[in-house]
């Protein structure tokens, strides 16, 4: 594979100063012109040790506008980043529309070590590129630019660059034992890295091979084939597939909320001895999953007036405030926007042991945003396989992911919205949009049951709440994130 990249290509040094000046300038014009899209651009510079990815971001740092660039250079695991799922690390520096973002390497690092060092079997490697593909893909599908760079060494060139360092009174310090560690595994690195672009390489991530024995040639090639891919994305930026439309099969008669039974209740008597043996279990769960280092998170989503507010109070009336948080989502911010919806998402993800409730979620892609036309037909489509895959990593992670759908009648909500207008203390919860969304109840009907049906997995289930009464309501959802706690801890436990 690295055959083309082992040719001794070269740059005269006039000749490179001569394409500089305007190849600053188009970089330049270009970038700006990319500011004033959707856009984000990712790179990523990887490749053999000594073969001058510093030096090359360094380049690209000197001729781009830094105000709309961010260098992300991420070593070892810090302890923050070991207390989340691994990729949490990755999203919460992922650019803005229209900024760039330069990756050390970025999500590339640890498979090929790992690889070259034969610390991870082969089915896991496979697992973990076949990871960084979906999500790549994912962030193109977005409508993110990716432009991955491989900087390579023949194995004689990169030997007589580290001596040529080590030399230098001023690059000594640059290279450690660790680095002819490295270099004397330069056919595993190889083998490593091939088998990874292999893998990797796609229409819609592709990758570059660079040679990097000239640094002129090699700032020259990454620099203009940047430039390259800019013009081009700006000249004719990416449309819609010409594909037929997808068809969303219509809703049977039958659908998945008329299983609920909205005739379950309670005995106020009932309600209270209920309430307080699960508040104070739960109060002892979230303790012993805090000492564990367990995290859950627990969502809710529901029709409007369904009585969500009233189940999350009840849950955080039994927990010590330090260990959790209330995330009521509202409609995304400008910053918010300019990202992968699931951006937000992964920055809210908290330390180990905590517990993170969600008053709405990322289920509002597959519900308010499809059923209102926020989000085109092919993101909501694509969001349940992005949606899996985010929950799967959390709970791989060691999270548990507890959801619910509180489920209400139509004819209780309509009671509820009445109620709400007349008493004053709750007139704040009616609003015009809420009348609005009540008159798309049926297609609201029709996203509940595909977003269930497609995403109510083994490892994150849906619990559907009968809402109708509300101190029923309580009981059950408390009694679910009791059982799914203590199932959970057991688990830990037997690994232990």
């Amino acid at each position: 594979m690295f055959e083309t990249a082992e040719l001794g290509q070269k740059i005269d040094p006039k000749d490179y100063k001569n394409q500089l000046p305007d190849l600053r300038a188009e970089l330049l014009q270009a970038q700006f012109a990319l500011s004033k899209t959707n856009t984000p651009v990712i790179i990523i510079i990887s490749g053999i040790d000594a073969a001058g990815r510093g030096d090359t971001v360094n380049a690209l740092n000197a001729w781009l506008d830094t105000r709309g660039l961010q260098t992300i250079a991420l070593d070892s695991l810090t302890d923050e980043e070991r207390e989340r799922p691994y990729y949490w690390r990755f999203w919460r520096q992922l650019p803005a529309a229209g900024r760039i973002g330069i990756f050390f390497g970025g999500w590339y690092v640890d498979p090929i070590l790992q690889s070259a060092y034969k610390k991870m079997e082969t089915a896991q490697v496979h697992e973990a590129l076949t990871h960084i593909r979906r999500f790549e893909t994912m962030l193109v599908q977005d409508g993110a630019l990716i432009l991955k760079f491989w900087l390579h060494l023949s194995k004689h060139e990169q030997h007589k660059r580290l001596k040529k360092l080590e030399q230098n009174e001023n690059t000594k310090r640059s290279v450690s034992k660790q680095d002819w560690k490295k270099a004397k595994l330069y056919n595993e690195f190889v083998k490593a890295a091939e088998q990874a672009i292999r893998y990797t390489d796609s229409g819609d991530a592709p990758w570059i091979l660079v040679e990097a024995t000239d640094w002129r040639y090699r700032n020259l090639t990454v620099a203009r084939t940047l430039l390259e891919t800019l013009r081009k994305y700006l000249d004719a930026p990416p449309t819609a597939e010409n594909h037929p439309p997808i068809v969303t099969p219509a809703l049977n008669s039958t659908s998945i909320l008329d299983t609920v039974d909205l005739t379950q209740s309670l005995t106020k008597k009932s309600y209270h001895e209920k309430l307080e043996t699960y508040q104070g279990k739960l109060h002892r769960l979230a303790w012993e999953a805090y000492q564990k280092q367990c995290s859950t998170i627990i969502v809710f989503e529901g029709w409007d007036a369904a009585g969500k507010g009233g189940a999350i109070r009840r849950m955080t009336q039994a927990m010590d405030a330090r260990l959790y948080r209330v995330n009521s989502i509202a409609a995304p911010t400008d910053e918010e926007r300019a990202h992968h919806y699931l951006w937000r998402f992964w920055r809210q993800i908290s330390r180990a042991g905590r517990v993170t409730i969600y008053d709405r979620s990322w289920y509002g892609r597959v519900l308010v945003e499809r059923v209102e036309h926020f989000a085109t037909e092919k993101e909501w489509q694509r969001a349940y396989l992005e949606i899996n895959d985010f929950e799967e990593q959390l709970v791989q992670h060691g999270s548990i992911v507890i959801k619910f759908w509180v489920h209400i009648s139509k004819d209780e909500q309509l009671r509820r919205f009445k109620e709400r207008e007349k008493i004053p203390y709750k007139q704040h919860k009616i609003t015009e949009e809420d009348w609005r969304n009540r008159e798309k109840w049926n297609d609201y009907t029709i996203a509940v049951n595909e977003m269930v049906t497609r995403t109510s997995t083994n490892f994150a289930p849906w619990t559907l709440v009968a809402g109708e009464d509300k101190h029923f309501a309580r009981v059950q959802v408390l009694k679910t994130v009791c059982e799914r706690l203590e199932a959970g801890l057991n688990n830990i436990g037997k690994k232990l």
